[in-house]
């Protein structure tokens, strides 16, 4: 069977065994520079053009040596013959410039693949003429892949050092078609050349792997060289020549070493740096010399040979040749000058060390001593390194991570796995702008995340060896294999973590027997080397509280022991800080175990560690007192230390403070406050009586769920008030649950006898069957789940014990849990919440997962939101969104049963989720508004995501009972009173009160403005019934209905006599006007469909031929409002002035709000059956919205002109317009009435140039005229 050129099996294995055999036998011999001898031929522009491109869109190609392969083939074969003359064994081919992108120069892009395979083609017809005079030394072809004029480490543009003109993955395609022509062509083998930026030559193996991989092609030796720019020793991009090597390791090169840039001489120091540590044979092709004053080559062949012949003699070199100015004389000298010395023996690699690199490399081993990783540049353990990228600073976060290198770091950890942030690209940007930071870069990069595609957005911006963190078998064997090839395809070094398809490991010796699984299948399926395996066997918090966690150091330590001991080579690592997070908020307490921990884990074999560098006790200089606190806690010695930890955490925080000289002092206190400070220390001994007391107080508490949800939850608020900021901790927390679950113990059997005693009452009465729900008795049913990839449970377990100490029946559904599973689980058991968990950042997409899946399923069951992962304005702004029903993230455990508890109690529920909402909604709008990089849609691409309706089968548009104005004079003042929405009046005078007094009426019993707020409200009922017993103002207002139908973004209107209307063609008829449209164009989440909104989405476009509608109005109570209060400033009553200004405005907002109940049901009639509270339409519970120009919806207030003109709004009510678009009088609303039952409210937030301008024409107007009005929106300058 033959094969395609390129894809022969075996012939690669066989040059590299003959190669291997050739090398380590003699020196061998690459030919000289290409370029030097194409311009000893002088070749002309029409030479390079030839025939073929006598006539192209470049208008000179001259320079382009590489297109010489087609328009000047014999020479390119006449310098091959000379350099095979000369005695070279290798022949490059005439590729240096081959990729697509550095051909782009010459437009030259599509000739790409054609110029290399001919290239190859011609240097394999030279060495076959060779190989056949003397078979005994044959002759081969090295492809030649050449750096390209980009680079990914380096930005072009001095003002943002994070940016680049070129992507990996441009330049991974770009290298494909190289070497694929290379190949095709008949290259023997391929050397990766002239190397300045080494993340440029990642790109290059990375595609040649995948060639290798994925194509079928035959794997063929590879050699790689770099380029020393100058004297001090390093690339372009900034690495020693030892970094460079480290780096570029995973590629197994035949060869590996220098050329270009520095002759002979000035190369030597480098050569024998990188000698030293080169696994592989070394090959090195310097140039004549150092460039002359015009840019020439002066060293002649002699001169060169005898620098030469000095890494032969120094046993530094494999293969030798020329670069710049050599000539097939320079090789001929070479090769006479060396030919019989001895070559160099590689060095191998130490098994036990692990090699990395940023700028410069870095050994891992017994010898080096702890790693400290520096911890800080991570957005989950770091909030201030959080804050600064989530608000785009990272010039400013730069300085955490030189902080970190200036403490001891010497591996920094990046992490960008936050729910806010689009993880791949912040990870791309910081580590582009560490790249121009040498502070930073000189040390290896700790590429940190539970998503593998940021892991991946990272490895494609970092020229150095990193060190992924991490992979695991959490998914399984296929998915860890998968994941590896790629880590080792770009040479990486990987942590691995101790978890498998069961989830976390916890013991030793599962520890280990997940450690050595892992290692087995990298080191023996995929040719990891051990050294390059780092295990992580998860450091798990102690001292908990909880007795199943006190073992988990001395399981930690002794998989330490066993990994080190069992598994050749790997290293070991871990996030120390996890050990102490009970004790968040003591840093002493915390430093002094991480100090105590790694003292014994070193000991042990641990190499490295995440940990603040600049933040670890001595271990010797910690206090004996704590010293053995900690000893014991890391042991497991003493069953008591975590009480003894918390006692030495609140002596040390209490230092100098008076102690209290009676311990039973707050015995004396009433019920209820005992019982808070039993449930805030953590004690049992009075606790059962207490609650007793309480029960018995059947005033207070009739039932005994009273206790509980009174003085009993009173206290556990407190506990979660002092958990929250960092004054409480996690052992204490657990230690007040279980307060609290002996206080509801108590109470069970009594609530039980209630239930019981009212179920014989309602059987008696025949209000129920005989069967039970068995759930009855619990306060309700909540699902606790941690999410699908998820494999952490410490948070929820304590959550569901808070729980289940006040009644809930909690259903645990444990850990990986899919979305499926939940809710068929929610279902079975009739849950009243759903609570999911997750710690990891994959953890929060499955979460938005969920909650979509709830809605498109048709649940209304409220969903918590907890786990260390997750934040409030994640909830807000990811999740909550894709769900209709109540979502609230939970800080703590403590606030889990005041949520649930506001969730089904149906006297609070409505408050609670509208309390909760509107804190979303502003923290929605907190987050968009402070988007810096936020991207935006074109017009074009905003308009083809618009939201989709139907007007022809789903909603048929209601004609208006009439079309045209009509005007209200005189409205009943008394009639508006009840639709007055109060809240924006306690808002006006700055009174808020807080949950679960927020809002009218329940701010009168507020602690803080409760009193202040009905002394307020009181004198408004007196001015309120003076102006409507006295007629003291006057109300007017007006409205219009006209045929519409949309046009692109605007609403075309047309004239509105019954007349015409019968008579038009809806899709021809000419507007009387047009209200003009805005639409969305800041880019939306990417796991959002949501569409992107303008107004006349709303309205019948007028291709469908639908007749439809739109009305608009006018309102204003304002009328007298002015005389009165020059009134009362006459008199000095500024405060009346003032009160008198709320409420025409709250009349006049309720006159809007009657008026639209009126249009809804008989101006317009599409609602005549509504039946609605004044709470819910204040609530916008009705069908149709009415936006105002000038608000979010259609930022622009020159859309009133058009109303007014339209319906001659001031001649008919007196409701003006100042010059800047105000309405006169001040207490006036204004807005457009639309139908359909999907329109909603909208912001149109910031926009861009393309609409602006569209929009100006459309409206006839300038655009700095249009820019004028719309400045607020515009996502650009305006001068």
């Amino acid at each position: 069977m033959s094969h395609p050129v390129g894809k022969v099996p075996g012939k690669g294995a066989a040059l590299q065994k003959y190669l291997d055999n050739e090398l380590k036998r003699r020196i061998m011999f690459i030919d000289g520079a290409m370029g030097t001898m194409i311009q000893r031929y002088r070749f002309s522009e029409e030479d390079f053009r030839g025939e073929r491109f006598k006539v192209h869109k470049k208008d000179f190609l001259k320079g382009n040596n590489d297109l010489l392969s087609l328009t000047q083939p014999d020479a390119i074969l006449e310098i091959h013959k000379k350099y095979l003359e000369a005695g070279s064994d290798f022949i490059e081919t005439n590729t240096f410039s081959g990729t697509w992108i550095a051909q782009a120069d010459y437009h030259m892009e599509d000739l790409a693949y054609e110029l290399n395979k001919v290239s190859a083609e011609l240097a394999k017809k030279a060495c076959d003429e060779y190989t056949a005079k003397d078979p005994s030394r044959p002759r081969f072809v090295a492809g030649a892949i050449g750096p390209t004029n980009r680079t990914l480490s380096i930005s072009p543009s001095v003002e943002n050092p994070s940016f680049r003109n070129v992507t990996f993955d441009e330049l991974v395609n770009a290298y494909s078609e190289q070497v694929r022509a290379l190949l095709d062509g008949g290259s023997d083998l391929l050397l990766v050349e002239t190397i300045f930026d080494t993340l440029n030559a990642k790109a290059a193996v990375f595609a040649i792997e995948k060639l290798f991989d994925e194509e079928g092609y035959d794997r063929v030796p590879i050699m790689v060289s770099g380029t020393i720019v100058d004297q001090s020793g390093r690339t372009l991009s900034g690495q020693t020549g030892e970094a460079f090597i480290t780096s570029m390791l995973h590629a197994n090169p035949t060869a590996i070493g220098l050329n270009c840039a520095l002759g002979a001489d000035q190369m030597l120091p480098f050569l024998q740096a990188m000698s030293k540590i080169a696994p592989t044979f070394t090959i090195c092709y310097p140039n004549a010399g150092l460039p002359n004053t015009f840019g020439g080559y002066d060293e002649t062949p002699e001169d060169m040979a005898r620098s030469v012949a000095q890494f032969a003699r120094l046993g530094l070199i494999n293969v030798v040749g020329g670069c710049c100015g050599t000539t097939p004389d320079h090789i001929k000298a070479i090769r006479d000058a060396v030919k019989d010395m001895v070559p160099r023996v590689p060095t191998p690699l130490d098994p036990d060390t692990l090699y990395v690199s940023g700028l410069e490399m870095l050994r891992i081993n017994s010898t080096t001593g702890f790693i400290n990783i520096g911890e800080r540049c991570n957005v989950s353990g770091s909030r201030v390194f959080a804050k600064k990228i989530l608000n785009s600073q990272y010039e400013d976060a730069l300085a955490i991570g030189r902080a970190q290198v200036e403490n001891g770091a010497t591996v920094i950890d990046i992490n960008m796995d936050e729910g806010l942030l689009d993880g791949k690209a912040a990870m791309t940007k910081f580590l582009n702008y560490i790249a121009s930071e040498p502070d930073i870069a000189k040390v290896p990069i700790m590429v940190d995340s539970s998503n593998f595609e940021v892991i991946l957005a990272g490895l494609k911006c970092a020229q150095g060896k990193c060190i992924v963190n991490s992979i695991s078998l959490k998914e399984g064997e296929e998915d860890f294999v998968k994941k590896a090839k790629i880590v080792k395809r770009f040479g990486a070094a990987v942590v691995v973590m101790a978890f498998d398809e069961e989830g976390q490991a916890v013991e030793t010796q599962r520890k280990f027997d997940i450690c050595e699984r892992s290692y087995k299948i990298l080191t023996e399926k995929l040719g990891f080397r051990g050294a390059d395996i780092i295990f992580d066997p998860n450091i798990l918090t102690i001292a908990t509280g909880m007795e199943e966690h006190n073992n988990y150091g001395v399981e930690f330590v002794n998989a330490v022991e066993m990994i080190k001991t069992r598994l050749p080579g790997a290293k070991v690592s871990g996030g120390v800080s996890n050990l102490s997070f009970s004790f968040r908020g003591k840093e002493t307490l915390r430093q002094a175990m991480h100090s105590v921990f790694l003292y014994h884990t070193i000991q042990r074999g641990m190499d490295m560690g995440i940990v603040n560098a600049g933040f670890l006790t001595i271990y010797d200089d910690i206090p004996k007192d704590l010293l053995q606190l900690c000893e014991d806690a890391l042991w497991n010695r003493d069953p008591n230390v975590t009480d003894k930890l918390l006692q030495y955490a609140e002596q040390a925080g209490a230092a100098g403070g008076k102690k209290d000289e009676d311990a039973e002092e707050w015995r004396k206190m009433d019920v209820e406050k005992r019982l808070e400070y039993q449930l805030v220390k953590g004690l049992t001994k009075h606790v059962v009586a207490d609650t007793e007391e309480a029960r018995l107080l059947k005033s207070k508490y009739p039932r005994p769920l009273n206790v509980i949800e009174g003085p009993l939850m009173t206290g556990m608020r407190v506990v979660g008030e002092l958990f929250g900021s960092g004054k409480m901790f996690l052992p204490q927390v657990i230690k007040s649950a279980r307060v609290m679950k002996a206080a509801v113990a108590h109470l069970i059997p009594f609530m039980e006898e209630e239930r019981l005693e009212n179920l014989e009452k309602a059987r008696a009465a025949g209000e129920i069957a005989e069967e039970v729900d068995p759930d009855a008795a619990y306060n309700g049913t909540v699902i606790m789940a941690t999410v699908k990839g998820d494999v952490h449970d410490i948070g929820k377990n304590i959550v569901g014990v808070v729980l289940g100490c006040n009644n809930y029946k909690v259903v645990d559904l444990g850990v990986m849990t899919p979305c499926d599973k939940i809710i068929a689980a929610a279902i079975q058991h009739r849950a009243d919440v759903i609570g999911l968990s997750g710690l990891i950042t994959p953890s929060l997409d499955e979460m938005v997962y969920v909650s979509k899946e709830l809605q498109r399923l048709g649940h209304k069951i409220p969903l918590l939101i907890g786990g260390a992962t997750t934040s409030k304005m994640h909830t807000a702004v990811k999740i909550a969104p894709r769900y209709d029903h109540p979502v609230v993230h939970v800080l703590d455990a403590s606030k889990s049963v005041v949520v649930v508890s506001s969730l089904l109690d149906d006297t609070r529920r409505e408050e609670f989720v509208d309390d909760v909402a509107e804190e979303y909604e502003d923290l929605r709008a907190e987050h968009y508004e402070g988007l810096k990089d936020r991207r935006y849609l074109s017009l074009e691409e905003a308009r083809a995501k618009r939201i989709q309706l139907s007007f022809e089968n789903e909603f048929t548009p209601a004609r208006p009972s009439f079309l045209g104005t009509k005007v209200y004079k005189k409205f009943d003042l008394r009639s508006l009173v009840s639709h007055i929405d109060w809240n924006p009046f306690f808002q006006t005078w700055q009174l808020r009160g807080k949950y679960p007094n927020r809002g009218y009426p329940k701010i009168f019993n507020d602690e803080t403005v409760g009193e202040e707020a009905q002394k307020l409200f009181d004198d408004a009922q007196k001015m309120l019934d003076e102006i409507i017993t006295k007629e003291l103002l006057q109300a007017e207002a007006i409205v219009t209905f006209w045929p519409a139908n949309a046009v692109g973004d605007d609403i075309e209107l047309y004239d509105p006599s019954e007349s015409k209307e019968h008579y038009l063609d809806r899709t021809t008829a000419a507007p009387i006007a047009r209200f003009f449209g805005l639409r969305q164009q800041a880019e939306k989440d990417s796991d959002s469909d949501e569409p992107y909104f303008c107004l006349s989405d709303f309205v019948a476009p007028k291709a469908t031929g639908i007749r439809d509608y739109v009305g608009a109005f006018a309102v204003s109570v304002g009328f007298g409002v002015d005389a009165l209060c020059e009134g009362y400033e006459k008199q000095h009553d500024d405060y009346s002035s003032i009160l008198m200004k709320a409420l025409a405005d709250r009349l006049t907002e309720a006159l809007a709000e009657v008026l639209h109940e009126v249009v809804r049901k008989e101006g317009w009639g599409y609602a005549p059956q509504e039946s609605l509270k004044v709470e819910e339409m204040l609530a916008v519970k009705y069908r149709g919205i009415r936006p105002a120009p000038g608000y979010p919806s259609q930022p622009d207030h020159t859309e009133k002109k058009t109303m007014w003109d339209l319906m001659d709004i001031e001649s008919q009510t007196g409701i003006g317009l100042t010059e800047s678009l105000a309405m006169t009088p001040a207490a006036s609303v204004s807005g457009i009435y639309f139908a359909h039952p999907k329109a909603q409210y909208f912001a149109v937030g910031k926009i861009g140039k393309d609409q602006i301008t569209e929009y100006a024409t459309r409206k006839g107007l300038e655009v700095d005229e249009v820019e004028k009005w719309l400045k607020q929106n515009v996502n650009y300058d305006v001068d």
